[in-house]
């Protein structure tokens, strides 16, 4: 699985440039730069350059940096990545795929990219991370997440996902009536289980009621749970949310440290499980622990590094 951190992705459309500082001192973990739905059809091309001039020009600091390209169906796509790796690819951390249907479509793009990265010189790959927005999408989630080793996040986008399944929803996505338990329960669930066969990272859907700061974390933490390890932020205001929620607390990590420490002395003893305050500790326990406290560790470091 991926060692970048993602705890907040935060939208910032390409075509909006007087708020390219404010979003890249926002703190959030990645931020990128949308040249598809965000950008209207008649400045695609305007706000492509404004992109590349923002990867080229701006301090991203320790951000990670991405570019939202449009559908492999426009008129614009092929340009976007031509245009953009071509003139910017050294900058140029992450592409995001959106309304991929089949393995095929990130297959297109991993393949052209690997053409220009060849051709440029690039010494890195630029990575993918792919949005699940179609119902073809969710129903081929697995093959997409496995269809290059480019792709090291899987997104739910809810609001085209909304469209393609004919839900009667609000502008915030939310049922237009009484349902029992989470509307979008069983697409989060295929997503994040796609993601984990493939060996990478889910991210969550946006929340368009910015000023709704606790349905945002409310949101957030259900995501968690699941095991998503960050969500869109499509305001500032959420990127503080996102990045606490999708952090280990100091419980979690004090819990994980207690079971490891118990689980080493019993094996120490030539045991394989040992009780805690009445609570079986076995060899998958420890597991989870470590995983705890390595994303603790991950978090610890590049939060460092900012200060440093």
């Amino acid at each position: 699985m991926t060692s970048v951190l993602r705890r907040s992705e935060l939208a910032l459309p390409a075509c909006n440039d007087h708020m390219f500082d404010k979003a890249l001192a926002s703190g959030a973990d990645l931020v990128f730069l949308d040249l598809e739905d965000a950008t209207p059809e008649s400045r695609k091309a305007e706000s492509r350059e404004k992109a590349i001039g923002a990867l080229n020009d701006l301090d991203w600091g320790r951000t990670t940096r991405a570019v939202r390209i449009n559908g492999l169906d426009t008129p614009w796509c092929h340009d976007d990545i031509i245009e953009v790796v071509t003139r910017a690819g050294h900058r140029l951390d992450t592409i995001v795929v959106p309304k991929a249907l089949t393995a095929r479509d990130v297959w297109w793009v991993d393949v052209l990219l690997t053409q220009l990265e060849t051709k440029l010189g690039l010494d890195r790959k630029i990575r993918l991370e792919v949005l699940i927005e179609e119902v073809e999408g969710l129903a081929n989630a697995e093959a997409i997440a496995k269809a290059s080793p480019r792709v090291d996040a899987l997104i739910f986008g809810v609001g085209d996902f909304s469209l393609s399944q004919g839900a009667r929803v609000d502008t915030n996505f939310e049922p237009l009536g009484d349902y029992p338990g989470d509307f979008w329960h069983y697409a989060r669930a295929k997503v994040i289980v796609a993601a984990r066969i493939a060996g990478v990272v889910a991210i969550d859907a946006p929340f368009p009621d910015y000023a709704n700061t606790e349905g945002y974390e409310r949101d957030a933490r259900r995501a968690s749970l699941l095991g998503y390890t960050g969500k869109w932020a499509i305001h500032p205001v959420q990127v503080p949310i996102a990045n606490t929620v999708y952090a280990p607390t100091q419980a979690e990590i004090a819990l994980a440290e207690r079971n490891i420490a118990a689980y080493r002395e019993a094996e120490a003893k030539g045991r394989g499980a040992v009780g805690v305050d009445s609570v079986l500790v076995d060899a998958a326990h420890v597991k989870m622990a470590q995983a705890t406290l390595a994303r603790a560790a991950l978090i610890e470091s590049v939060e460092k590094a900012v200060v440093g």
